[in-house]
């Protein structure tokens, strides 16, 4: 199950009849505007189909999530799945190279794409008269890419350009890699999206040919529809256009080497010229929404609103303004990953003072956690934050659209998003307590430092 809070911020930075099988209808989450019921089908090629009706303005979102990212890559083939984002927008025999973006920019629609380390999705948003097209263009490239040896070559310069960019001139960049490398032990969450460099330069037309002709197919997909639609109208354009598409080959289950315990305390220290400002963060492998015992997901998301979660936050409240040490100091929880993630905390000194100033003061309000508890008057706040926070991501038919595509993506359904602010609702503070004390262990942290070179120690 995906956290809502942390997706929708995610989101704002920066995604025939006889083809049908048993369709199921979920009484998930509504629209605010006109109470329209989310539907799920599946299709008989195994394509899953979400579709939200949001009748408030003339827009349809537009995804395809494949249950493929960089953590299912094969060894030495990093970067594959980003690099194959790429390609797909690369030309087939229906539709040359180009023909999906012009006609996507003349009705005045935009697209793009992502990929993470459990999925790669592909989304437009387009008025609803241009849903037939985008759909005959999805399902066209899902099976009909060309790939020739000047696409592949082409494209592949293309995307070590954008790692030497977005990577090699960002010190943040490069550190976190180190972190995630650092943390997770064995398990490919510790190999970049984007891939390693050396492993990304030798990247060719084989092994995007076997990445395509595996993962790249309707029973591994996900078709979600936002916006202005019935959803009985777009079931028949699907059936028209996906529905067509062969079912691909199975898949095995998505197990992926797991860590071994951890047992030490692990530093990251990058000393660097371009770095202005010092800051450090801290981490741990926690178990997220498909992992997790009962209770824990939902008690780490609410552990970490109340510490780090804004401005009403333990560790703005103390650190930031009363304690005046640091500029920004934070917590995160990835909990809508496929395996355990992260759970982090944060900080950035103010003025005169040190990263290690910040890092006690941060440590003091986890250790009193861990000690002595969260009060109900915060536990409740934190609650209503997080619930509220689903009906602010139904204002938003992009958000909407990926909530379901992240977790339908990730081994979630639709029911786990209309159960999940129950289950919010129903986490009490002694679970928070036991999910800190359970998992903010100092001793087997990953504590990483930027710092600029003339700095000593931290």
């Amino acid at each position: 199950m995906v956290s809502m809070t942390g997706l929708v911020r995610a989101c704002a930075l920066a995604l025939s009849i006889a083809a049908l099988s048993l369709p199921a209808r979920a009484e998930a989450p509504t629209t605010a505007a006109n109470e329209a019921v989310v539907e799920h089908y599946v299709l008989d090629n195994g394509l899953e189909i979400v579709v939200i009706p949001d009748h408030r303005s003339p827009i349809v979102t537009h995804m395809v999530w494949y249950k493929i990212g960089s953590a299912d890559e094969p060894p030495g083939k990093s970067g594959i799945a980003h690099f194959f984002e790429h390609l797909m927008f690369k030309g087939t025999k229906a539709h040359p190279a180009g023909e999906f973006d012009r006609v996507v920019s003349e009705i005045g629609g935009n697209q793009n794409a992502f990929t993470a380390n459990d999925y790669t999705a592909f989304f437009q948003t387009v008025p609803p008269d241009a849903l037939p097209t985008m759909m005959s263009f999805e399902a066209d490239r899902m099976r009909g890419l060309i790939l020739t040896e000047d696409v592949i070559g082409a494209e592949r310069d293309v995307v070590l350009e954008e790692r030497r960019s977005r990577i090699e001139s960002s010190p943040r960049s490069l550190l976190q890699e180190e972190t995630q490398a650092t943390l997770f032990q064995n398990h490919p969450y510790r190999i970049p999206v984007i891939g390693w460099l050396h492993e990304m330069e030798q990247l060719n037309r084989v092994d995007a040919t076997a990445f395509y002709d595996r993962y790249y197919a309707p029973n591994n997909a996900v078709l979600v529809v936002a916006g202005d639609v019935e959803p009985e109208a777009v079931l028949a354009l699907a059936k028209t256009t996906y529905g067509l598409v062969p079912r691909g080959p199975d898949l095995p289950p998505r197990v992926r080497p797991s860590e071994p315990e951890h047992n030490t305390r692990r530093t990251v220290t990058m000393n660097d010229a371009r770095v202005g400002v010092p800051s450090y963060s801290t981490s741990w492998v926690v178990p997220t929404y498909r992992n997790a015992r009962p209770g824990e997901a939902e008690a780490l998301d609410l552990l970490s609103e109340i510490l780090g979660g804004g401005t009403r936050s333990r560790l703005y409240q103390q650190v930031v303004v009363k304690g005046d040490i640091a500029s920004a100091a934070g917590a995160g929880y990835d909990s809508g990953a496929y395996d355990p993630s992260t759970f982090t905390v944060y900080g950035v000194p103010q003025g005169d003072n040190t990263v290690a100033s910040v890092e006690a003061a941060v440590n003091a309000q986890i250790a009193s956690v861990i000690k002595d508890g969260v009060t109900e008057k915060e536990l409740d706040s934190a609650k209503t934050r997080y619930v509220r926070s689903l009906v602010f991501a139904r204002d938003e038919q992009a958000d909407m659209a990926n909530l379901y595509g992240r977790e339908l993506a990730t081994g979630g359904t639709v029911e786990d998003i209309a159960e999940w602010p129950d289950r919010i609702r129903a986490v009490t503070a002694e679970q928070v307590q036991a999910v800190a004390q359970r998992y903010l262990d100092p001793s087997v942290a990953v504590t990483s430092y930027l710092l600029p070179p003339a700095t000593e120690g931290k």
